[in-house]
């Protein structure tokens, strides 16, 4: 799948997981539930223990119908370690122009975070396919997402951080490319209890916040 094939999935999806778990095998069981619940995109995270690992693993188990991406990566080296266990997208909490060069070089999608204005500029200008705001739920949320998109309005944006059930339908009224969803979405207490049916129904809750905010936007 190209660059432009999985910006187009993220797009209709509308939603990326965040997976943060303790252990590798939490991290499959997350992604499994997510997957029953109508999800397929994934990002994985470098704080789940053996990343790389996990990465190349649903690779070869999901198959093409499911995009799985690389987050919390912060430079170049590790943004190669995830692209040769097959990550199709890298994800970042900052900004690292190395990083976003390295990617666009090998025509990987990449979101770099971002935060105030300038630095919403610069990630774009240094070739971002689209800008992680995180965190975005602790400078206003959505109200701040709409402020960014008043005067930027070309620039793709995915809100992480905040998201939640609550105000998910906010954020894609405020213009979000997709929503980043960690906690509210992959729970860490339900990964440890193996309560994945709870993380399976609120991935369709999400998708269809999304789907239905959407609809009554167009």
């Amino acid at each position: 799948m190209n660059k432009s094939e999985v910006l187009k999935r993220i797009r209709e999806t509308g939603l990326i997981p965040v997976v943060r778990a303790e252990s590798s095998d939490q991290a499959l069981g997350a992604v499994a539930a997510l997957r029953a619940g109508g999800l397929n995109v994934l990002e994985i995270t470098m704080t789940v223990p053996g990343a790389v690992e996990v990465i190349r693993t649903l690779i070869a188990e999901c198959g093409p119908e499911t995009l799985i991406g690389a987050g919390t990566v912060l430079d170049p080296e590790t943004a190669e370690a995830c692209i040769q266990a097959g990550a199709q997208f890298i994800v970042s909490p900052a900004l690292n122009e190395d990083t976003i060069k390295f990617c666009r070089d090998r025509d990987v999608a990449v979101f770099p975070g971002a935060l105030t204005p300038t630095e919403v500029v610069r990630a774009w200008k240094a070739g971002a396919d689209a800008v992680k705001v995180f965190p975005a739920g602790a400078v206003g949320g959505a109200s701040y997402l709409k402020a960014l998109k008043a005067p930027l309005p070309q620039i793709e944006l995915i809100p992480t951080g905040g998201v939640s059930l609550k105000t998910a339908a906010d954020f894609i009224k405020a213009g979000a490319l997709a929503l980043g969803v960690g906690a509210d979405l992959v729970d860490t207490q339900a990964l440890r209890e193996g309560n994945g049916a709870l993380i399976t129904e609120r991935a369709r809750q999400f998708l269809e916040i999304v789907q239905t905010t959407r609809a009554s936007c167009a």
